[in-house]
């Protein structure tokens, strides 16, 4: 099993080792894993959204305002984006 050790992040990996059947490799790489996910940009997000709901068949009106509604509760919120800058993400 691969052993992976972020000092950094020891206390949580311990913690999750502790309250959950997860052995440490496990719970370090999920740690990573979450780290990574919002580790994202914003326009990286809107992207990989965008090509996310667009494959569940929805259109530009409805995945962009999906997507103004995710952005505030993102780890980080990122500042407020327009309908418009969020296309401009997507489109350049």
């Amino acid at each position: 099993m691969l052993e992976v050790r972020t000092p950094v992040h020891d206390d949580l990996i311990d913690h999750l080792v502790r309250t959950t059947p997860l052995q440490r490799g496990e719970a370090a790489r999920i740690v990573l894993d979450v780290l990574a996910y919002f580790d994202e940009t914003t326009e990286e997000f809107v992207r990989r959204r965008h090509r996310e709901l667009q494959s569940r068949g929805q259109n530009n009106p409805q995945i962009f305002a999906r997507i103004s509604s995710e952005l505030p509760y993102r780890a980080v919120a990122p500042p407020d984006l327009s309908l418009r800058q969020l296309r401009r993400i997507v489109y350049g």
